[in-house]
């Protein structure tokens, strides 16, 4: 069984590391076109503009490929290029659907165990050089397209809809309790498994309509970089000259919504970083629930900003956790760190 998630976990980082690149160059092309569109009687138009219509058109042709690129690529890591096909393809499905993410990071590993399943199958010698361009990918998706449209993408999207309607009645103090938690996980593996969990959930809902919960995430995402940046500019006599330099380059990466610029800081000093980054992301997914922050791009960051719902409150959640992450994380480092458990 721990092999088993290990193999999970390696599949489902890699479909994440190529599917990142999509999210974050469609939320900025996205982000540009709303920031500069010009307001019109009955509201924003891009239409007004052909540029800003281009660069819309854009980001929506780089969202579109988002969740084939998943799909396929977790595929991908779990058996190699004949499997591609089969998960973009359930990736694509999944999204026509309405199964959204959750759909697509099943279809890359259905597609991954299918074809590996597939090539231990002993095929006769003369087909055998056609097996891996010809054969499994097109019974691979075949199998997985049918399960996608068939089996698995109606439960998985009712599933959403229960989630976006349980979300959409929920109380204020359960909200806030949602991006509470959301918050910490977000920021208590800085890019691992359990950030992609918050991530995928609120990407989840956002594809229901419901941005609240994608909200929380957004903010909560670049708290961590940016709180640690600020930390290394607040008092720099308690950071070395290396560790200034990283908290320039996480301030940058903190405001294009890379939590992982703060990975650096929390691999030198795990015991303080870590729940000084869970503290201020949890306090700042806490406040976009409360106050009904809403992001409509599956990306965070202040550069996304164009797109956020209560724009003011999402600027205030963020800046309130970078702070206190700043403040509490210098306040740590006046005293001295936890001893090393060594061995015997």
């Amino acid at each position: 069984m721990p092999e088993v998630m290990e193999d999970i976990k390696k599949s489902l980082l890699t479909g994440v590391s190529y599917f990142v690149p999509f999210i974050a160059s469609g939320g900025v092309l996205l982000a540009l076109a709303t920031a500069f569109q010009p307001f019109m009687a009955a509201g924003a138009d891009v239409s007004a503009s052909p540029v800003l219509r281009l660069i819309c058109d854009i980001g929506r042709a780089s969202f579109s490929l988002m969740l084939p690129v998943l799909a396929g690529y977790i595929a991908y890591a779990r058996a190699g290029r004949p499997a591609l096909v089969a998960g973009m393809v359930g990736g694509q499905i999944s999204g026509t659907v309405g199964a959204g993410f959750l759909g697509a990071l099943v279809a890359g590993l259905l597609a991954g165990w299918i074809v590996d399943g597939l090539k231990r199958v002993p095929l006769p010698a003369a087909v055998r050089p056609v097996a891996a361009i010809l054969i499994i990918p097109v019974v691979s998706t075949l199998i997985v397209g049918a399960l996608m449209e068939c089996v698995i993408g109606a439960p998985v999207a009712t599933l959403l809809g229960l989630m976006g309607d349980g979300l959409a009645n929920t109380s204020p103090s359960d909200a806030v309790i949602l991006g509470t938690v959301l918050g910490a996980m977000i920021a208590f593996d800085m890019g691992g498994p359990i950030n992609k969990t918050a991530f995928f959930l609120g990407s989840a809902l956002l594809g229901q309509g419901n941005p609240h919960a994608m909200g929380a995430v957004a903010a909560a995402i670049c708290v961590p970089p940016l709180g640690l940046g600020l930390a290394t500019k607040l008092s720099r006599t308690t950071w070395s000259g290396k560790e200034r330099e990283a908290g320039s380059a996480a301030l940058a990466m903190g405001l294009i919504g890379i939590t992982e610029g703060a990975i650096p800081f929390a691999a030198a000093d795990p015991f303080r970083v870590v729940p000084t980054v869970c503290f201020g992301s949890a306090v700042a997914g806490a406040i976009c629930m409360l106050t009904g922050v809403g992001d409509h791009a599956p990306h965070g960051g202040p550069i996304v900003l164009p797109v956020i719902d209560r724009p003011g409150m999402y600027l205030l959640a963020i800046s309130t956790g970078a702070v206190l992450t700043a403040l509490t994380i210098n306040l740590l480092r006046r005293r001295p760190p936890p001893p090393s458990v060594s061995a015997p």
